[in-house]
C-alpha cells in the first residue's frame, strides 16, 4: 500500500533517488512525517497525472473525501494471484443468487480479466517503496498486511464522527518520565496539520496533485487525528494550558448531561439503548463551550456543589459508560446465594458448519531411495570416510566472513572424539557418568553451529540423548527456571558446551558456575577438540540401524510458560529427513543458507540433520549477523550460488528493509525459499513484498515454499518446490467473524475484517493428516470448519519426556468419525496448529492453539489481534513493534490484554491517543472488547533468547504486579458483559407477613437482651451508691468523705512512669476549685455548656466534676494539633459554636495556642468565647454545691464524628450518665480494689466514659495511657498492664495495630524484660464498626508467647445513640466467630457456611450485650421485626440511650426517628433507639451465667455507609479487604461510590512507578469476589486516606476531598 501512485509514472533518475534519501530520513526519525509528505509532494507534484475519468481507468490513488465512505483496497501491482475482496463478494453473492453458495472462495492465479495495463511492471526502483515502512525496524512485520492496515484505518475513520470521551487517567508530574518537553506542552497545538482543512472541508472537491499522492495510511491518520485531538479530557500534567479546558468543553458539549441530583446507574444494563443527541450540522464553528467541567451539575453525596477536574472526568465517564454498549450475553450467570448457574445459550445468527464431514488426506507414499542410509550415523561415516574435504558446514563472523568450514571428514573425527570422551572420561571406569540412553544437555550459543553440530553427533554415536537448549546469560533469565525444570525431569547431569560459551557464563568468586535457579546440579564439559582425549585405534562407534531409542528431546515452551521435552525417536529422525528429502527434492552437494536457530524446530531438521544425510554445504548466518547486516542471507545465497534458503519472514521483511538498489543481487540460483513461519496468516504479506522487489533479481514466484511446523509433529506440511510456474499458490480470503466461530466464510458483508491465508503445501510424505474439533473429543471437522491438524506418520515426535498424562492427550489421538468410529488403528498426534484441508489437499493454518483466546465463547487468535493492533499507526508509536497479547481469566471468562512498548519520545498524550484507537479498531474488526491495555517502556519486556518477547514470563508480570507500565486503560465496563442479572427488589411484603413467615418457618424473631438490672444482687455499697445517689457529682462528694486517699486516676507518661495521679479527695477539692472560677470568673448560670479543651489526662477530669458541682453542662473537645492547626482548629471552633459553650476551659499552653497567630489564620480568633485557662485556680471552695433538680437534666454533650463524617452531639441526661456506669461495673465486675488499663482517646463515646466516670461511680483505680504516647514508645501499654498485674484493659484499633506493626519484631526482647499478659482477663477493643477479626487474631498470636489468651481479646460495639450496647465482660461465654455467606449478605440474608467454604466471611461477636439493654433486628424501611435468619438494622432500648441529638450539623429532621422509634407491627408500645448499624443476632450453643441460652449480636456495616450497587448491598470493608489482599504494596484501600460508579483509593507503598500496576489488580480482584465493577481507581501516597481517632476510615470526608481534586493522586485511572 505503499506509493502505488508512483507505479505508473516515469519519474527521472534524480527525483526517484531524492525520494529514496526521503524515505530513508523518515525511517531514521530525521524528518517528520509532515515535512516528509510535503517536501515529497514537491518533489513529484510536477509528474502527477490528470485526476481519473468517468470510467476510472486512471491508476492514481487520489485522497478519498469523508463523503465516500469506506477506502476501497487497491490492485496489487504484483503477478501474484491475490483474491480482491469485493471481487471475493460479488462472485459469492452471483454464486448465492445462483443457488450455490461456495463455503469459502481459493483463487489461484492472476485473474485474466485485468487489463494488462493496469499491472504496474515490477522496476528496480519500487523496491523503494518498501522502504518506505522501515521506520528502522519498528514494525512487526510478521503481522504487516496492506489489506488489513487498510480495514483498520477504514473501521477507526468509521469511529471518527463517534468522538470518544474518553477521560484521560490523571498522573503525578513525577510519574511522567518523558524527558522531552513536548510531553508537557499544551495538546492543542499537538496534532493540527496544514491540510487539516481539505479532509474536512466539503466532500464535493476535487482532489489537487499534491493530495493525490499521499497514501491512504496518511490520510486516515490525518482524519482521525484532525478529530480525535479535542477529545481527550486534561491529565493533570497539563492543567495549565487552556487547551485541556477548551477540550473538555468539547466533549462535554457531545455528551448528553442530565442534571445529576438523581445520578443515572451506568451499572445496571437497560434493554432501550438511550437517546444520543446528534450534533447539529456546523455546531463546529458556532459552539459555545459551557462552563469548564459542568462544575455546576456537579454534587458530592451530602449536596455540596463541587467545582473540580476530578468530578468532571468522571461525569465524563458516566456519560461514555451511559451510551448503548454491546449487548450483554446471555450466558449471566444467576448469582442466588444457592448456587452459581451458568446458562450457555450460543447466539442464534452464529454462523454454523454446514459442509460434509472431511476425510483424512494423504500425503504421497514416502519412496525409499536405495542408497539412503539406514540411519543418521550411518551417513555421517560414509560422507566422513568418502568424501571427507565435502564442506559440511560454514560459519560467519559479525563482518560476514566466513570464520570457519567445517568439513565432513572433521565432523565425523571430532564426533567420535566427543562420543569417546562422554562415555570414558567423565566419573571413572566403574563408575561412569554417562551411560548410553543418557540424557545431557546442549548449551552453545547461536553464533556457533560447528561446535554444536559435533556435539549433537558426538552424541548420537555415543547414543546418549542430546537435550539442545538455550545458554542461560544471567541467574533470572525469563523462562530459565522451566528449563531448568526440564533438566532435572530428564535426570540430566552432564552440560556440553563449547569454550567461549563456558567463558561466558556467570561466574561465582572462586570461578565456578553457579547453579542456575530451578537447575540441576551440572557437570559443564568443554567439547573443543584440545580439550579432549584421543579415543584409542581399537574403539570404534557402535553404528546401529535406525530403531525406536531416543535420538533427541527438544524442548518447548507452552502458552502457561512451562517447558516440556519432546522425545524424537531415532527411526522418526531419520523418517523426517528422508521425508524431507523427498519433498524438498534435496540432492547431494546442494549448499543451502540457514538464517534459523540451528537447534530446533526447522533450522535443526534442515539445517543439521537433513543437509548431512544429503552431505549437504550449510551456509549458517547468525542473529548477531543479521541484526548487523540483514541483507547477509541474500548476499550469501548469491556469493555460493545456493540453491536452498531458510529463512522466517522477519529476516524476509528485514531483507526488504535494508534492500538499497544492490546491482550484484541476483537470486536466480536458488530453487527453495522455505518460509519456517510460512504458516502465520501474516508472514503473507512478507512473502508477497519480497517477491514483488526481487523478482527483478531472479526470484521465481514458485521458489518460495511456505512450510507448517510443531515442536510435536515435526513439519506438518510443507509447499513443493515446482518448476511449473503456472501453478500459482492457493489464497483464501476467509471472514474473521466466520472464524471466531471456527467456521471458514468469504467474507460478504464487512469488507474489513478478513484474513487472507496461503497454503503451506502439501502433507509430507508417508503422513495422513486431518482435522479435529479444538476441544472435547477428538472429532473430525466438517470441510468448512476450523479444526486442530492432526497427523499420523512415523516422522513425528514420541511423547513428552516423563509425562504420559499429557503424552496420551497430544501423542495418542484417535480421531472420530460423527457416528463415534475412530478413522484409523493409528494414533494421530495434535500439532497444536488450527487450520483445514483446502481443495486440492492444499493446508491453510491460520493460527496457533497456543495463541487462542475463547472470550465468550468466540475464539480469538493472538496473532490477529497484534495485527490489527499494529495497523494502528505502529511507526510513530509501538517501539520496534514489540507487542504482546493474552488472555487473563476473570469472572468465568476469557479477557484480553495487550501489552505494548512504547517508543521513548511519545507524550501522554500520544499513548492515550493510540490506545483508545487501538480499542475501536479492534471492537471494529473483531467484535471483541480489549479488557486492558498497558503501555511499557522500551526494552522493558521479558524477551526469549532471540530477542522476541517472552509471552508467559510478561502475563506472570502482568498477574503478580510487577510489569510496571507507563499507562494503562481498563475497559471492564465493556468486556464484562456476563455478570450476575442485578437484583430485582421484590414489592414489598408487609412487616406483618414477614413476621408471620417467620413464625410459620420456625424462625425466631430476633430479639436478645442483656441481663435484668432487677435481679442482680449488689453488694452493700454498691446498693448504697445505687439507690442513695442519683448523681455522680453526689459519688464523688461521698467517696472524698469516706475513702478520701483512695488512689482513683494514675496517669502514665511515655516512659511508663507516673506523671501524675489523683485520690478522692483530691479530684473532689480540684472540682470546687474549678466550680469556684466558673461562677466566679466566669459569671456562668446552672445550665450553662462549657467546652473542655484538654490533652487527654488529670486536668480533664477535674475540669468535668468542676463543671457537674458549678451546674454547668461540659462538653470534652479534642485539643489541636499544634503541627496541624489548619485543619484541626476549625473542628474545634465548629464544636464550640454548635454546642452553644458560653466558655472555653484549657491549660495555659492550649490558651495561648487558641489566640496564636497561626490560629488567626485558620479561623476568626475574635470569635471564641471566654477562655479560661484552669493553671491558676482560685483558693476558695464554692458555698454550696449545684444538685440537679431531676434526674432526667442534661449531664453532658458527646459530641462526636461519626465514620459517615457527620459531627453529631448527643445528650445524656443524669440518669442515663448513671445508669451507663452501672451497666459496665456489672458487666467488668469493677469494685475498688481492681485496677484498670485505658489506652483510649478520652473525648467522646465509652471512651470518654471509662476515662472519666466509672472510677468515680465503681471506685476502682484506672491506669490512664495516652495513645499518642504509643507513638515514641509502642510497648507502653502492654508494659504498663504487665507491671501493674492488670486484670482489664480497654484500647482502640489504632493501639493495637500500633503494638502489632510497632512491636512485631520485638516479642524476645520484651520476654527478656519481663513482659507477662498472663493475668490479662479482658482486653477490649472500643470501637463502633464491625470487628477487626484479622486485626484482633494477629494480635492474639503475636502475643500469645508473652501469656496473652487468645480468648481475653474482644470488641465492644456503641454508637450515637446508645454509647456502648455491648461489651464483652468478665464471666459470660467466650466470644463466638461465625462464617456467613457473602453473597447472601449481599441479599440482606445471613446464611452461615463453613470456614474456607467460598464466598466465607468471618464475622465476630461485638462483645456481650450489657445489662439492662434490649435489642431487636428490624427492616430499616419497613421498621417490621425481623427473623433470625435475616440482616438488619440493630435497634435498642435501655436506661442509658441517650436522650436525643443536641444538634446534629446539617440535618435536623432525623432527630425525632433515631430515639424513639416503634416497630410497626408486633411489640408497637417499646420506645427503641435506631443505632444505624445493620447486624443479625444467633442464638448459639453456649449458656449465659444465668443459664439460658446465649444470643451473640454479630455487626456488620453503617446502614450509611453501605452501598446499594445492582440492586445489591455492599459493605465498603469486604471490598476494601479483598482490595488489600490484591498486591503487596497496597497499604491501605478506601471505597466509595459516586454517581453509581465504584471507586477505589489504594495507598501506595513503593515506588510510584509500582502505581499502574495495581489498577488492573485491583479491577480484577473486586470483579472476582464481588461481581462489581471498578469505575475508577485511585492511587495516592500513604496516610491520604483520613482516619478518626478511634482508627475508623472517613470514607466520605475521603470522597469529598477526591471529587475537589485534593488527593494529590499519585494516578488516577478511569476504566472504561
Amino acid at each position: 500500500m505503499a506509493d502505488r501512485s508512483l507505479e505508473g509514472m516515469a519519474l527521472p533518475l534524480e527525483v526517484r533517488a531524492r525520494l529514496a534519501e526521503l524515505e530513508l530520513e523518515l525511517s531514521e526519525g530525521d524528518i517528520t512525517q509532515k515535512g516528509y509528505e510535503k517536501k515529497r509532494s514537491k518533489l513529484i507534484g510536477a509528474y502527477l497525472p490528470q485526476p481519473p475519468t468517468a470510467n476510472g481507468a486512471a491508476v492514481v490513488r487520489c485522497r478519498l473525501q469523508p463523503g465516500e465512505g469506506v477506502p476501497r483496497r487497491p490492485f496489487r501491482s504484483t503477478h501474484i494471484g491475490v483474491c480482491d475482496i469485493r471481487e471475493a463478494a460479488a462472485r459469492e453473492r452471483a454464486a448465492s443468487a445462483a443457488g450455490n453458495r461456495p463455503l469459502f472462495y481459493f483463487r489461484f492465479g492472476v485473474d485474466q480479466a485485468l487489463p494488462q495495463e493496469r499491472r504496474a511492471p515490477v522496476t528496480p526502483s519500487s523496491a523503494s517503496r518498501y522502504h518506505r515502512r522501515r521506520s528502522s525496524g519498528s514494525r512487526d512485520e510478521r503481522y504487516r498486511s496492506d489489506v488489513h492496515t487498510e480495514a483498520v484505518q477504514a473501521a477507526l475513520a468509521k469511529h471518527k464522527e463517534r468522538k470518544m470521551a474518553v477521560p484521560m487517567p490523571s498522573k503525578r508530574r513525577s510519574l511522567v518520565v518523558q524527558t522531552s518537553m513536548d510531553a508537557y506542552t499544551p495538546p492543542d497545538t499537538s496534532s493540527g496539520s496544514e491540510d487539516e482543512g481539505s479532509v474536512q472541508g466539503d466532500s464535493q472537491g476535487t482532489p489537487t496533485s499534491s493530495q493525490g499522492s499521499i497514501n491512504m495510511e496518511h490520510w486516515i491518520s490525518q482524519a482521525i487525528h484532525g478529530s480525535t485531538t479535542s477529545t481527550t479530557s486534561s491529565s493533570s500534567t497539563q492543567s495549565g494550558g487552556s487547551g485541556a479546558a477548551h477540550r473538555l468543553a468539547d466533549v462535554m458539549a457531545q455528551t448528553h448531561i442530565e442534571n445529576h441530583s438523581a445520578p443515572p446507574d451506568v451499572t445496571t444494563y437497560t434493554s432501550e439503548h438511550s437517546i444520543q443527541v446528534e450534533r447539529p450540522q456546523g455546531s463546529t464553528t458556532s459552539r459555545t463551550a459551557p462552563k469548564y467541567g459542568n462544575a455546576e451539575l456537579m454534587e458530592t453525596g451530602d449536596g455540596v456543589p463541587v467545582s473540580s477536574r476530578v468530578s468532571a472526568k468522571i461525569q465524563q465517564l458516566v456519560n461514555t459508560l451511559k451510551r448503548p454498549k454491546r449487548p450483554p450475553l446471555r450466558e449471566f450467570f444467576v448469582d442466588d446465594f444457592e448456587e452459581l448457574l451458568e446458562v450457555q445459550q450460543p447466539d442464534p445468527n452464529q454462523p454454523k458448519p454446514e459442509g460434509a464431514q472431511m476425510l483424512a488426506t494423504r500425503g504421497e507414499q514416502l519412496g525409499v531411495v536405495t542408497n539412503w542410509p539406514p540411519s543418521l550415523e550411518a551417513a555421517l561415516q560414509r560422507w566422513g570416510t568418502i568424501s571427507p574435504k565435502a564442506p559440511c558446514l560454514t560459519t560467519m563472523d559479525t563482518n560476514g566472513k566466513p570464520l570457519y568450514i567445517l568439513t565432513y571428514g572433521k565432523l565425523w573425527t571430532r564426533s567420535m572424539k566427543v562420543a569417546y570422551n562422554i562415555l570414558h572420561k567423565l566419573g571413572t571406569k566403574q563408575e561412569p557418568m554417562v551411560r548410553p540412553g543418557d540424557r545431557v544437555a546442549l548449551v552453545f550459543p547461536n553464533n556457533d553451529p560447528a561446535a554444536f553440530m559435533v556435539a549433537f553427533y558426538g552424541c548420537l554415536l555415543a547414543e546418549v540423548v542430546p537435550v539442545p537448549i538455550e545458554v542461560p546469560l544471567t541467574r533470572k533469565d525469563a523462562g530459565s527456571q522451566q528449563i531448568g525444570f526440564l533438566l532435572g525431569s530428564c535426570g540430566v547431569t552432564v552440560a556440553l558446551t563449547s569454550d567461549a560459551c563456558h567463558k561466558g557464563l556467570p561466574k561465582s568468586p572462586t570461578g565456578e558456575i553457579p547453579q542456575f535457579k530451578g537447575w540441576p546440579k551440572l557437570l559443564w564439559f568443554v567439547t573443543e577438540s584440545k580439550h579432549l582425549s584421543k579415543p584409542p585405534r581399537d574403539w570404534f562407534p557402535h553404528i546401529k540401524d535406525a530403531n525406536n531409542d531416543t535420538a533427541y528431546i527438544e524442548y518447548k515452551t507452552c502458552k502457561d510458560g512451562s517447558v516440556l521435552g519432546v522425545t524424537v525417536t531415532r527411526i522418526a529422525l531419520l523418517t523426517h529427513c528422508q521425508a524431507l528429502t523427498q519433498a524438498c527434492s534435496y540432492t547431494e552437494a546442494e549448499t543451502i543458507v540457514n538464517v534459523l536457530d540451528f537447534k530446533k524446530d526447522v533450522g535443526l531438521w534442515h539445517g543439521i540433520l537433513t543437509s548431512v544425510m544429503n552431505m549437504m554445504h550449510v551456509i549458517s548466518i547468525p542473529y548477531s549477523l543479521m541484526k548487523v547486516n540483514p541483507l547477509s542471507w541474500i548476499q550469501k545465497v548469491c556469493q555460493y550460488k545456493a540453491k536452498v534458503a531458510c529463512v522466517k519472514s522477519r529476516d524476509m521483511h528485514w531483507a526488504l528493509v535494508a534492500h538499497r538498489d544492490q546491482r550484484d543481487v541476483n537470486l536466480s540460483s536458488l530453487r527453495m525459499l522455505i518460509v519456517a513461519d510460512g504458516a502465520n496468516p501474516w508472514s503473507i504479506s512478507s512473502c508477497d513484498a519480497f517477491l514483488n522487489v526481487f523478482q527483478s533479481k531472479g526470484l521465481r514466484q514458485e521458489v518460495i515454499c511456505p512450510c507448517a511446523s510443531s515442536p510435536e509433529a515435526l513439519t506438518v506440511a510443507i509447499r513443493r518446490p515446482t518448476d511449473d510456474s503456472n501453478q500459482p499458490p492457493g489464497r483464501g480470503v476467509l471472514s474473521m467473524h466466520g472464524l471466531t466461530y471456527g467456521v471458514i466464510r468469504v467474507d460478504s458483508e464487512e469488507k474489513l475484517s478478513v484474513l487472507t491465508v496461503q497454503d503451506v503445501g502439501l502433507v509430507m510424505p508417508g503422513a495422513i493428516m486431518c482435522s479435529v474439533k479444538p476441544d472435547g473429543i477428538p472429532q473430525l471437522c466438517r470441510t468448512d470448519e476450523i479444526g486442530e491438524l492432526c497427523v499420523c506418520a512415523v516422522a513425528t515426535g514420541t511423547s513428552y519426556y516423563g509425562l504420559s498424562g499429557m503424552t496420551k492427550n497430544t501423542f495418542e489421538v484417535f480421531p472420530m468419525t460423527s457416528s463415534g468410529a475412530p478413522i484409523s488403528e493409528y494414533p494421530f498426534i495434535r500439532t497444536g496448529l488450527l487450520g483445514f484441508v483446502g481443495p486440492g489437499g492444499l493446508v491453510f493454518v491460520v493460527g496457533k492453539m497456543d495463541g487462542l483466546m475463547v472470550v465468550s465463547g468466540r475464539r480469538h487468535n493472538a496473532d490477529d489481534i497484534v495485527a490489527t493492533a499494529l495497523a494502528v499507526e505502529p511507526m510513530k508509536f509501538v517501539y520496534r513493534g514489540r507487542i504482546a497479547v493474552f488472555s487473563v481469566t476473570v469472572l468465568h471468562d476469557e479477557r484480553i490484554v495487550i501489552v505494548a512498548e512504547q517508543r521513548p519520545d511519545s507524550t501522554e498524550e500520544d499513548s492515550f491517543q493510540w490506545m483508545s484507537r487501538v480499542l475501536q479498531a479492534i471492537d471494529s474488526i473483531h467484535q471483541v472488547g480489549v479488557y486492558c491495555l498497558a503501555l511499557v517502556p522500551a526494552n522493558t519486556l521479558p524477551k526469549t533468547p532471540l530477542g522476541g518477547i517472552h509471552l508467559s514470563e510478561t502475563k506472570q508480570l502482568f498477574l503478580e504486579g510487577s510489569l510496571h507500565p507507563c499507562n494503562v486503560l481498563m475497559c471492564p465496563h465493556t468486556c464484562v458483559t456476563n455478570l450476575p442479572k442485578p437484583r430485582q427488589k421484590q414489592p414489598e411484603i408487609g412487616p406483618a407477613s414477614v413476621m408471620v413467615g417467620n413464625l410459620v418457618s420456625g424462625k425466631r424473631i430476633a430479639q436478645a437482651s442483656g441481663r435484668d438490672l432487677g435481679q442482680i444482687e449488689d453488694n452493700d455499697q454498691a446498693r448504697k451508691v445505687r439507690t442513695e445517689f442519683l448523681f455522680l457529682s453526689e459519688v464523688l462528694q461521698w467517696r472524698a468523705q469516706t475513702t478520701p486517699d483512695h488512689l482513683l486516676y494514675t496517669l502514665l507518661n511515655c516512659r511508663g512512669t507516673i506523671a501524675n495521679s489523683l485520690t478522692c479527695v483530691q479530684l473532689h477539692k480540684r472540682a470546687e476549685k474549678i466550680a469556684v472560677m466558673l461562677m466566679e470568673r466566669g459569671h456562668l448560670q446552672d445550665g450553662d455548656h462549657v467546652a473542655l479543651v484538654y490533652p487527654p489526662g488529670i486536668d480533664l477530669i477535674s475540669a468535668f466534676y468542676g463543671c457537674l458541682y458549678a451546674g454547668c453542662v461540659p462538653i470534652t473537645v479534642r485539643p489541636p494539633h499544634p503541627q496541624n492547626i489548619a485543619t484541626t482548629l476549625p473542628t474545634v471552633k465548629m464544636i464550640v459554636e454548635v454546642s452553644r459553650s458560653a466558655c472555653l476551659m484549657t491549660t495555659q499552653l492550649i490558651c495561648k495556642l487558641l489566640r496564636s497567630r497561626e490560629a488567626a489564620a485558620a479561623v476568626d480568633v475574635r470569635t471564641w468565647p471566654l477562655i479560661l485557662d484552669t493553671d491558676d485556680l482560685p483558693k476558695k471552695r464554692p458555698a454550696q454545691i449545684y444538685k440537679p433538680s431531676n434526674p432526667d437534666t442534661l449531664a453532658y454533650l458527646d459530641f462526636s464524628v461519626s465514620t459517615t463524617g457527620m459531627l453529631a452531639g448527643v445528650k445524656m441526661s443524669h440518669a442515663a450518665t448513671s445508669a451507663f456506669c452501672r451497666s459496665i461495673k456489672l458487666q467488668c465486675e469493677l469494685y475498688p480494689s481492681r485496677e484498670v488499663a485505658i489506652c483510649l482517646d478520652p473525648y467522646c463515646g465509652l471512651g470518654f466514659v471509662l476515662w472519666c466516670l466509672c472510677s468515680v461511680y465503681s471506685g476502682h483505680q484506672s491506669i490512664l495511657i495516652p495513645p499518642s504516647e504509643l507513638e515514641t514508645n509502642p510497648a507502653l501499654w502492654l508494659l504498663a498492664v504487665s507491671q501493674y498485674k492488670v486484670r482489664d484493659t480497654f484500647c482502640s484499633y489504632s493501639v493495637m495495630e500500633l503494638c502489632t506493626k510497632g512491636l512485631g519484631s520485638q516479642t524476645e526482647s520484651l520476654k527478656a524484660r519481663g513482659l507477662d499478659l498472663s493475668r490479662v482477663r479482658t482486653c477490649v477493643v472500643v470501637a463502633e464498626e464491625r470487628p477487626r477479626i484479622a486485626l484482633t487474631q494477629s494480635f492474639s498470636k503475636l502475643f500469645k508467647d508473652l501469656g496473652l489468651h487468645p480468648r481475653a481479646v474482644s470488641t465492644s460495639f456503641g454508637c450515637r445513640v446508645n454509647l456502648a450496647i455491648c461489651l464483652q465482660g468478665t464471666s459470660g461465654p467466650d466470644p463466638t466467630t461465625v462464617y456467613v455467606d457473602m453473597r447472601a449478605l449481599r441479599h440482606d440474608r445471613v446464611r452461615l457456611v463453613e470456614r474456607g467454604s467460598p464466598h466465607s466471611l468471618p464475622l465476630m461477636e461485638s462483645g456481650k450485650i450489657l445489662p439492662g439493654v434490649r435489642i431487636i433486628i428490624a427492616n430499616p424501611e419497613t421498621k417490621g421485626p425481623l427473623g433470625d435468619s435475616h440482616l438488619g438494622e440493630i435497634w435498642v432500648h435501655s436506661a442509658h440511650n441517650a436522650s436525643g441529638y443536641f444538634t446534629i450539623y446539617g440535618d435536623e429532621s432525623l432527630q425525632s426517628d433515631h430515639f424513639n422509634s416503634r416497630l410497626s407491627f408486633g411489640d408497637t408500645q417499646t420506645i427503641w433507639a435506631r443505632t444505624g448499624y445493620l447486624g443479625f443476632l444467633r442464638r448459639t450453643e453456649l449458656t449465659d451465667a444465668n443459664g439460658e441460652r446465649h444470643d451473640a449480636l454479630y455487626v456488620v456495616g453503617a446502614l450509611d455507609e453501605a452501598m446499594e450497587l445492582r440492586g445489591m448491598r455492599y459493605h465498603p470493608i469486604d471490598i476494601e479487604t479483598s482490595v488489600i489482599r490484591a498486591h503487596k504494596s497496597v497499604t491501605e484501600c478506601a471505597v466509595f461510590t459516586w454517581t453509581n460508579l465504584l471507586v477505589v483509593v489504594v495507598e501506595l507503598d513503593g515506588s510510584e512507578q509500582e502505581a499502574l500496576d495495581l489498577v488492573p489488580l485491583v479491577t480484577n480482584v473486586v470483579l472476582e469476589e464481588h461481581y462489581l465493577i471498578v469505575g475508577v481507581v485511585v492511587v495516592v501516597d500513604i496516610g491520604v486516606i483520613p482516619i478518626n481517632s478511634r482508627g475508623e476510615k472517613q470514607r466520605m470526608h475521603l470522597r469529598d476531598g477526591f471529587l475537589a481534586d485534593q488527593l494529590d493522586p499519585i494516578y488516577v485511572a478511569y476504566n472504561m
